[in-house]
């Protein structure tokens, strides 16, 4: 095609020309602004508002019209006399510069937002978007998303509120392969959401660009440009910033579906995992869905480039000036930066504050995970080893991404804040002194002393006050536990003097001889007593420095001679500095027949002695139930199975946490009543004529000291004979002193 010939008195030079890719989106519909801007979008991909004018001068430039045509028009679009000159000058000093026109300078880059995705990297270009995805574009039939969404809500209620989690977090947790599974699940369905994005703009007529992953604020995450759904209006925005939720319940339907044909409950977790991105996507305050959704519905692209000009337009000598956005446009954008900026400043600040405690945390729990791999590197279990791989990975990333943001933050601040001071000597002295004073705030927060460090405990309670360091430096607040009556101490008894019992101790020093080689005793009271027939004990004595001791004993009780006095104690005893002592006592008694005397006893002691930085955790737990016969062969084949499934703990105690035994425990409790009630054994709670007695004990006690322990007072009740039927505990006996 010949280029037109330039008008009389036109330029010599060559005409303007586009550069290369630049396309023209058009006004934003249903916009927030008094005057809808239009967007271009650059080569790289960046969005650019521009006004009217300028849009329309940009429109005009085709590469054979000079400015004097293009003047020409533009002047009777807009309704208004623009001359040669207007153009050439909107040329050079704001389209140029943007690198819109052929010939820009390359000074100009891709905006980078704090809160924006780094280090992207592309997985489908495009063309292979919009192929992979178009099938998906069908699911957003109006028939199909009302099916989809009853689907949800019904899996979700029945998930949360009536099968519950329990038995799938056991499950997955003590089966590796099937947690494995959930995470390949879950993060497959992190990459599916983002086909959600990229369906449902090409289902309103928009065209999806490239997909890929970077890091976004501390976690890898995946990406789709969708910037083509500017052209659509409200309700196809809506649709493509929610598209991604939608496919997240689809996930949830259809895991569901494999759930009800393979029976696994881990999977049910990929249900809870699906709720909880859902609900975090929602968040506005950052830009996740719930950013671009209120975006949207306002009608304003980038909240985030309006937090200076609404925070300036609150300064009272700025309250006469034309304001750009619409009146409710204005509110909504106002409402939002009054809450994201105390709340983003905040977060910032305690995030600095904090990172030391996080650091120490990460950094004890990756030791943790990294033994618990190499124990199962020799086991030659493959699936525990992924885990524990991934669990390191888990916990390394967010510490790196931390590290990375405040990295970013410090320099963009610096950066800025130089520029700005180009040429004002005095004001850059000033920054300077800020930057100084600054640094050696960091300091003091950062630099390493006694317990700046300390892991987070789970005792803690993790207030904003416990963020400043001064706190964090002294021992977390622990939960107070019952002090016992002081007993005044005698090292010798006269003569006639009745000696301590056992329902009246008195505090004495017990000297123990030791046999050459043998371990020394430091407790100042009696080794424990072993176990009688049809007792059930875990000790578990740690007095090295940094060792690591556990002690689990299950027992399985059949009595058939009428009395049941058994006893499943747990002890846990710790001398020594930054030690962990884990005591485990597990009982179930079986009852068979008429009983005539009924006193189990369940005990759990936990004790610091002279312990510095020390964790010890008793848990002793029992339970007994009446039979009023013997058990067919199935039940108890059945009891067998639970039973090894039980055994299996043992070996996983060292990387569970507290709350994670006493579920565990919890669990086998309720799988033995449910293997007695399909025996036909009346249970209580269910409808019976002559319901047997029952009764399940627990006694937890962990204890954490940071200073030495004070001498111990152990205190027991006695047993005491009782009618048949009818089954009593004693009280725990809990020695927990700091």
């Amino acid at each position: 095609m010949n280029a037109a010939p330039a008008p009389a008195g036109g330029d010599t030079a060559s005409p303007p020309r586009r550069a290369r890719d630049v396309e023209l989106i058009g006004a934003l519909r249903d916009s927030g602004y008094r005057h809808p801007p239009a967007l271009v979008r650059r080569g790289d991909g960046q969005v650019l508002q521009l006004t009217p004018l300028l849009y329309r001068v940009l429109a005009a430039v085709d590469g054979r019209t000079d400015p004097a045509g293009i003047a020409a028009a533009v002047g009777p679009a807009i309704g208004r006399t623009v001359s040669a000159d207007d153009v050439r000058t909107l040329l050079d000093t704001k389209l140029r510069p943007l690198g819109l026109l052929d010939g820009s300078p390359p000074a100009h880059r891709k905006a980078e937002p704090l809160l924006g995705l780094r280090l992207r990297r592309v997985i489908t270009e495009p063309a292979r978007t919009r192929r992979i995805t178009a099938p998906f574009a069908r699911l957003f039939h109006p028939l199909v998303v009302a099916a989809v969404l009853v689907a949800f809500a019904a899996v979700s209620f029945w998930v949360l509120f009536v099968k519950g989690l329990a038995g799938a977090t056991h499950q997955a947790f003590h089966e590796p392969a099937l947690l494995l599974l959930v995470f390949a699940v879950t993060v497959l369905s992190a990459g599916f959401h983002e086909f959600g994005h990229a369906a449902a703009a090409r289902y309103g007529g928009a065209t999806p660009g490239a997909m890929g992953f970077g890091l976004y604020l501390l976690w890898p995450a995946f990406y789709t440009d969708v910037t083509d759904s500017y052209r659509l209006g409200r309700a196809g925005r809506l649709r493509t910033d929610l598209g991604g939720l939608y496919f997240n319940a689809l996930v949830a339907v259809a895991v569901h579906g494999l759930w009800w044909l393979t029976g696994w409950d881990a999977l049910l977790l990929v249900i809870a995992t699906q709720i909880l991105q859902m609900v975090r996507q929602l968040a506005p305050l950052v830009r996740y869905d719930g950013y671009h959704v209120l975006a949207d519905l306002t009608g304003v692209p980038d909240l985030f480039h309006h937090i200076k000009p609404t925070l300036l337009g609150l300064l009272p000598h700025r309250w006469g000036k034309p304001q750009v956005l619409k009146p409710w446009a204005r509110a909504v954008v106002t409402t939002w930066v009054l809450v994201v900026v105390p709340l983003l400043l905040a977060s910032t600040v305690l995030l600095v504050l904090a990172f030391p405690r996080v650091v120490g945390t990460a950094w004890e729990s990756v030791i943790g995970q990294w033994r618990s791999a190499r124990t199962a590197f020799d086991d030659g279990d493959l699936a525990l080893l992924l885990v524990k791989v991934l669990s390191v990975v888990a916990v390394a990333l967010p510490v790196l991404g931390i590290g990375l943001l405040l990295t970013r933050l410090a320099h963009r601040l610096c950066v800025r804040a130089w520029k700005s001071t180009t040429g004002r000597p005095g004001r850059r002295a000033l920054v300077v002194l800020c930057g100084v004073a600054v640094l050696a705030g960091l300091a003091w927060a950062w630099w390493p002393q006694p317990d700046r460090y300390r892991p987070i405990r789970p005792d803690e309670r993790g207030t904003v006050a416990d963020a400043a360091p001064v706190l964090a430096s002294a021992p977390g607040p622990v939960r107070p536990e019952p002090v016992p009556e002081p007993v005044p101490a005698r090292t010798v008894w006269p003569t006639g003097t009745p000696l301590p019992r056992k329902d009246k101790p008195v505090l004495a020093m017990v000297l123990e001889p030791v046999s050459p080689g043998a371990p020394t005793w430091v407790f100042p009271f009696d080794r424990p007593e072993p176990p009688g027939p049809g007792d059930n004990q875990a000790l578990v004595v740690n007095t090295t420095d940094g060792a690591v001791r556990y002690k689990v004993s299950f027992a399985l009780v059949w009595e058939t001679d009428g009395v049941v006095d058994n006893r499943n104690e747990a002890y846990a005893l710790a001398s020594c500095r930054g030690c962990t002592t884990v005591a485990v006592a597990f009982q179930v008694v079986l009852v068979v027949g008429e009983a005539n005397v009924v006193v189990p006893e369940n005990v759990a002691v936990a004790v610091n002695h002279s312990c510095v930085e020390c964790v010890t955790y008793a848990l002793a737990s029992q339970l007994v139930v009446s039979l009023p016969e013997d058990l067919s062969p199935e039940a108890k084949a059945r009891l067998e199975e639970v039973w090894a499934q039980l055994s299996r703990l043992a070996d996983e105690v060292p990387g569970m946490t507290a709350a994670q035994i006493q579920q565990s425990l919890e669990d086998a409790k309720s799988r033995i009543l449910d293997v007695l009630r399909e025996e036909g054994v009346p249970i209580p709670g269910t409808t019976t004529t002559a319901p047997p007695t029952t009764t399940t004990t627990e006694s937890p006690r962990p204890t954490t000291t940071e200073v030495p322990a004070s001498t111990p007072v152990t205190t027991t009740t006695p047993p005491s004979s009782q009618s048949p039927t009818t089954t009593v505990t004693s009280p725990p006996t809990t020695v927990s002193t700091s």
